[in-house]
């Protein structure tokens, strides 16, 4: 396998993570006010701009 390949593979990966983590966070929206879309989103997309800073170098 390639180092290129090997970036893709990891790449892949830490968005898969990225995902899971999401998902679970959803899971933890407090009870009593369920959390808004928009800051779902605000979330996955700094999570995501972190991932991709990582592999931008």
């Amino acid at each position: 396998m390639g180092m290129k390949d090997q970036m893709q593979q990891k790449a892949q990966q830490g968005k898969q993570k990225a995902q899971q983590a999401a998902e679970k966070a959803k899971g933890r929206a407090p009870q009593g006010r369920p959390q808004r879309e928009d800051e779902r989103e605000r979330s996955h997309h700094e999570d995501q701009d972190r991932f991709d800073q990582d592999y931008d170098a």
